[in-house]
C-alpha cells in the first residue's frame, strides 16, 4: 500500500490553482524551450518519455497503444504516492490533455478506451476547468478498477464532484445508481484509511447514511460516532435526528451501550432506552444506565420484561429514583470537609467592607431577614444542617421557630420552605422536620411547609409517594397562599413525571372561575413542569381556555405571563410540535398575543441552536416600542435559550446581546442580563462577568437588579472569588436601597450555593445532554425575573425555589461494584475537542491529579489515572461504577 497522502486540504487547492496558471500560452514553442533549460536531466528524460507515450497512444496499432497506456499509468501511479506538490507526470502531461481527450472521442469502444478514460480521469484532477466534473465523467466511463491506487487526493476530488453531480441529478430526477456504486467504493476506502469524517460527509451529501453501518468496524466506530454526534448540532432538522439514529445503531452494533443510552436520551426516545436495557444483561452495566437516567432526571419505570428478578429490579429502580443522591452528596461534602454549617454572615463577610455598610446592617428589617433566609437555604442546600432553621431547640422554645417569626407574613412561607431546601434530596428526615409546621395556626407557615415538601422531593422519587399524599388535599383549600404552596410543591416534586393523577387534580383549578389569578398562574406552571416536553393536548387546551377567560385588567398583570410559560413548557425542545398551539395563540387578546408567541417559540426551540429562530427573535427586538410592551423581554430570553446549545452559537449570541444593550429600549435592556446569565450559567466567563458588573451600576434599577441576579447565576455554585468580591462591593454601594440590596444578597447566596459543590447548568455528560426539568426550572425563574418588582420583590419571592429543579452536585463520585464509594486517582483538566483529529489526541489539557470524589467545573473533563479499574461509563461525571480490570498487574 502506498503511504497515505497528507489529508490536509491545502494541496487540493494548490493543484487547482496551478492548473489555471500553466495552461500553454499562444506560442508554446518559446515557452517549451525556456522550460526545458530549467529541468534537470531526469525530468527532461521523463518529459520526453511521456511525450513519446502520448504519440504512441494515438498510433493505429492497438498493441503499441496498450504498452504506451500501461507505461503512462505506471508513471502516474508511482508519482501520486506523495502529494506535497503536483506530481511530475501530471505536470508534463498537461499540455497534452486536450490531445488525449480528442483522441479518446475518436477511439472505438474497447478495453483500451476504458484504460485511457482512467488516465484522463486522473489528469482531470489538475487539468479540468472548475465545475466541469470531468474527473468523475471519465471515472464512470472507465474500467471498474480500484480507485484507491490512484492516491488519496484523487479520491477526495472524486467525492467532491460526486456531491455536485448528485445534487444536479436530484434536481433533474435522473437515475443515480452508477454514482452510488462509486460512493460505496469511496466510503470503503475512506473508512480503511482513517478518514471517517470524509466518509460521513460524502454520505450526508448523497443522503444515504445507512451505508455507514456496514462499513464501520471495531477500530473506527468510536471516531465515526463522535463525528456524527458532534455534527448533529449543526444540521437542520430532521437531518440531525437521522444522524443521531445512525450513531445509535452503530453503538448498539458494537455494544457500546452507555453511549447509545446518551443518544436515546438526547432524542428523548424511551423505546430506545427500553431496547438498551433489554439488549444488555450485565447487571453492573444496567446499574450504570440507571445512574445516567437519574442524572438526566428521566422518570422511567422498569417492568418485568426489562428485569425479571424482583430484587434486582428494586435495586435498579432505587438508583433511577435518585435515592442515593443525598448520601453521595454528603460523602463528597465530608471528603472536601465542608460539613460545617454556614450562616448568612459568613457569606456576606461584612467585616471586609468599610464602616458605612455595616452600620446600616444591624437593623433587623423584614426584607433583610427574608434575604438571609434565602442565602441560608441556598448555601446549606442538601447538607441537612444550618444555623437558622435546624438548630436543636434549647428547652421548649426552639430557636428555629424564632427565626421563622423574624419574617413578615408571606416571608414566613419562604422561611418554612427553606427547611426543605436545607434537607434537599433527603426525603425521610426532611418530612420528619417539616412535620411540625403542619400543625401551625399561621397560614403562611403551612403554605411554606407544603412547598418545603415539594422541594425535599425534587428530583428524588420515594417508594411511598409522600408528596402526593401530603399535598393533594391542600390543593382545594380556601386560602390562596396554601393552594399555591401545595400546587407549586407538586410541580417541583413531580417535574417531568407526567402523572395522570396530578393532572386530574390540577386541571379543574385552571377552569375554576372563583380561583384568584395567582393560583391559576402557579397551576399552569406546575402542569408545565410535570408534563414538560410532553406536548399534552388536554393541558394545552386547559391553559389556553384559562388565558382566554382572563379579563382586560388581569392581562396586564405580571403573573398572567406565567400562563403562556406553562404552555411553552409543555413543548420544551419539541420544535415543530408547537405550531398548532402557536396558531391558536395568535387569536388571543393583543395585550398578551405577542408575548405568548415569543414564549412558545423560545421554549419549543430551547437548546436546539436553530439559527433561524435566533434571527427571528433578534428581529423582534429591533422594533422600538412604547413602555407597556413586554414581549421583547421574552424574545431576548429566547435568544439565550435557543443559542445555548453549542459553543459557537453561544459566543455569537453573547455578541448579539451586546448590540441589544447599546440600541435597545429599557424593556429589552432589563432582559439582556438574564439572557447572559442563562448562556453562562454556573460558568463565570470573564467577559460576561465584566458586562454584568457594568450593568449592575446602571441608572435604571430594573436593569441593575437583573444584572445583579445574573452575576449570581453565572457564578452559581462556583464560589468564584471575583464575583463574590463584586457582590460585596455592591452590597456597600446599595446599602440604602432595600430592593437592590435584596438582589445582591440573593446573588451572594447563589454564588456560594451548596458551599460551592453544586451547579445550575442544565447540561451534563460533557454538554451533550440537556435535562428538560432543570431547564424548565431555570426558564420559569428567568421569566419571573422579567418583572422583579411585582414577583420576586413582591410577595411571590418563593419563585426563587424553582431553581431547585436545576441544582445538581457538580461531582464525580466513583463507586465499586457494591455501589460503595471508592477512592481512585483521576486527572481533571479542561476538555479538548478532538472530533475528527488524527491519531489518539489527548482529550484534556492542563490537568491535575486528585483522588475521587472530585468537583468538576464548567468545561472540565476527568479521566482515570489508574489502569486498575475500568469505568462503566465513558463519561466520568456524577456516579460512575468502576469494575476491577482483570488484566491489571501491580508493578
Amino acid at each position: 500500500m502506498t503511504p497515505a497522502p497528507d489529508p490536509n486540504g491545502d494541496n487540493g487547492g494548490a493543484t487547482k490553482d496551478e492548473a489555471t496558471l500553466k495552461v500553454p500560452t499562444k506560442d508554446p514553442k518559446k515557452k517549451d524551450e525556456k522550460k526545458d533549460e530549467d529541468l534537470s536531466e531526469e525530468d527532461l528524460a521523463l518529459k520526453q518519455q511521456l511525450e513519446l507515450y502520448v504519440e504512441r497512444v494515438q498510433d493505429s496499432d492497438p498493441g503499441l497503444q496498450k504498452v504506451a497506456l500501461e507505461s503512462m499509468r505506471q508513471e502516474i501511479r508511482n508519482a501520486t504516492s506523495s502529494m506535497t506538490s503536483v506530481p511530475k507526470p501530471l505536470k508534463f502531461l498537461r499540455p497534452h490533455y486536450g490531445t488525449l481527450k480528442a483522441h479518446y472521442e475518436k477511439m472505438a469502444e474497447s478495453d483500451l478506451k476504458k484504460f485511457l478514460a482512467d488516465i484522463l480521469s486522473v489528469l482531470a484532477l489538475t487539468m479540468s476547468a472548475e465545475g466541469e466534473r470531468e474527473s468523475l465523467k471519465y471515472r464512470l466511463l472507465g474500467s471498474d478498477g480500484d480507485i484507491g491506487s490512484w492516491g488519496h487526493e484523487y479520491v477526495r476530488n472524486l467525492a467532491g464532484e460526486i456531491s455536485q453531480e448528485y445534487a444536479k441529478r436530484q434536481s433533474d430526477e435522473a437515475p443515480i445508481d452508477d454514482l452510488m456504486e462509486l460512493v460505496q467504493q469511496i466510503v470503503a476506502f475512506h473508512m480503511q484509511h482513517n478518514a471517517e469524517p470524509e466518509a460521513v460527509d460524502l454520505l450526508m451529501e448523497v443522503e444515504d447514511l445507512d451505508l455507514l453501518v456496514e462499513h464501520v468496524d471495531k477500530t473506527n466506530f468510536k471516531r465515526t460516532c463522535l463525528y456524527l454526534t458532534s455534527s448533529a448540532k449543526y444540521l437542520p432538522g430532521p437531518d440531525d435526528i437521522l444522524v443521531l439514529d445512525i450513531a445509535y445503531m452503530i453503538y448498539m452494533k458494537f455494544e457500546e451501550y452507555p453511549r447509545a443510552l446518551q443518544i436515546a436520551l438526547h432524542l428523548d426516545n424511551l423505546q430506545y432506552v427500553k431496547q438498551i436495557f433489554t439488549s444488555c444483561n450485565d447487571l453492573l452495566q444496567r446499574k450504570q444506565f440507571c445512574y445516567i437516567l437519574a442524572r438526566h432526571g428521566t422518570r422511567f419505570e422498569l417492568d418485568d420484561d426489562i428485569c425479571a428478578d424482583d430484587e434486582e429490579r428494586e435495586g435498579l429502580q432505587e438508583i433511577i429514583n435518585n435515592s442515593k443522591l443525598s448520601e453521595g452528596y454528603l460523602t463528597l461534602a465530608r471528603d472536601i470537609e465542608v460539613m460545617e454549617p454556614k450562616s448568612p454572615e459568613d457569606i456576606y463577610k461584612a467585616h471586609l467592607l468599610d464602616g458605612r455598610a455595616s452600620a446600616g446592617a444591624s437593623v433587623d428589617s423584614a426584607r433583610q431577614n427574608l434575604a438571609a433566609t434565602f442565602v441560608n437555604a441556598f448555601v446549606n442546600a442538601g447538607f441537612g444542617q444550618d444555623k437558622l432553621m435546624t438548630v436543636p431547640s434549647e428547652a421548649s422554645s426552639g430557636s428555629s421557630t424564632n427565626w421563622l417569626f423574624k419574617n413578615k407574613e408571606h416571608g414566613r412561607a419562604s422561611a418554612a420552605a427553606s427547611l426543605g431546601m436545607i434537607l434537599l434530596w433527603d426525603v425521610d428526615s426532611g418530612l420528619a422536620q417539616l412535620d411540625k409546621y403542619f400543625h401551625s395556626t399561621d397560614i403562611p407557615v403551612i403554605a411554606g411547609a407544603l412547598l418545603g415538601v415539594g422541594i425535599v422531593n425534587c428530583g428524588v422519587q420515594h417508594d411511598c409517594d409522600p408528596a402526593m399524599a401530603l399535598l393533594a388535599e391542600y390543593v382545594d383549600r380556601e386560602d390562596p397562599s396554601i393552594r399555591i404552596g401545595a400546587i407549586m410543591g407538586l410541580g417541583l416534586a413531580y417535574a417531568g413525571a407526567q402523572s395522570e393523577q396530578i393532572r386530574a387534580k390540577l386541571i379543574p383549578v385552571l377552569g375554576d372561575a372563583k380561583a384568584p389569578l395567582d393560583v391559576i398562574a402557579f397551576t399552569a406552571i406546575a402542569l408545565g413542569l410535570i408534563f414538560v416536553g410532553s406536548c399534552s393536548e388536554d393541558i394545552a387546551q386547559a391553559i389556553i381556555f384559562a388565558l382566554m377567560d382572563r379579563s382586560e385588567s388581569e392581562l396586564g398583570e405580571p403573573l398572567t405571563r406565567l400562563l403562556p410559560l406553562g404552555l411553552g413548557l409543555l413543548y420544551l425542545g419539541k420544535q415543530e410540535s408547537v405550531e398548532a398551539t402557536a396558531e391558536v395563540s395568535k387569536t388571543f387578546n393583543e395585550k398578551i398575543r405577542k408575548h405568548c408567541d415569543m414564549t412558545l417559540l423560545s421554549c419549543a426551540y430551547a437548546g436546539t441552536g436553530n439559527v433561524l429562530k435566533v434571527q427571528h427573535f433578534l428581529g423582534q427586538c429591533a422594533q422600538h416600542l412604547e413602555k407597556g410592551e413586554t414581549y421583547q423581554g421574552a424574545a431576548v430570553l429566547g435568544i439565550g435559550l435557543v443559542a445555548m446549545a453549542e459553543d459557537l452559537g453561544l459566543e455569537m449570541a453573547i455578541r448579539s446581546l451586546e448590540h441589544l444593550l447599546q440600541y435597545g429600549e429599557q424593556n429589552i435592556r432589563k432582559a439582556v442580563p438574564l439572557a447572559l446569565g442563562l448562556l453562562c450559567i454556573s460558568n463565570p466567563k470573564v467577559t460576561v462577568m465584566d458586562t454584568l458588573s457594568r450593568l449592575s451600576h446602571d441608572s435604571d434599577t430594573e436593569v441593575a437588579m437583573a444584572a445583579i441576579i445574573s452575576l449570581g447565576l453565572i457564578g452559581a455554585g462556583t464560589n468564584n472569588a471575583r464575583i463574590a468580591g463584586m457582590l460585596r462591593n455592591l452590597s456597600s454601594y446599595y446599602y440604602k436601597e432595600a430592593s437592590l440590596l435584596f438582589c445582591v444578597r440573593i446573588a451572594q447566596g447563589l454564588v456560594h450555593m451548596g458551599k460551592g459543590l453544586m451547579t445550575l447548568s442544565p447540561y451534563h455528560s460533557e454538554r451533550f445532554l440537556l435535562s428538560p426539568t432543570a431547564l424548565a426550572g431555570l426558564i420559569t425563574f428567568l421569566h419571573a425575573c422579567l418583572d422583579m418588582k411585582a414577583i420576586i420583590l413582591g410577595k411571590y419571592h418563593y419563585v426563587l425555589y424553582f431553581l431547585v429543579l436545576a441544582m445538581q452536585p457538580r461531582m464525580l463520585m466513583t463507586v465499586d461494584e457494591n455501589l460503595k464509594p471508592l477512592s481512585v486517582p483521576v486527572r481533571v483538566g479542561q476538555a479538548v475537542d478532538v472530533v475528527g483529529q488524527a491519531g489518539r489526541p489527548k482529550t484534556i489539557t492542563g490537568f491535575q491529579t486528585h483522588s475521587t470524589p472530585v468537583l468538576l467545573s464548567a468545561g472540565d473533563r476527568a479521566e482515570l489515572a489508574t489502569e486498575k479499574y475500568i469505568p462503566l461509563s465513558p463519561i466520568l461525571e456524577g456516579f460512575v461504577i468502576l469494575k476491577e480490570n482483570p488484566e491489571y498487574r501491580e508493578d
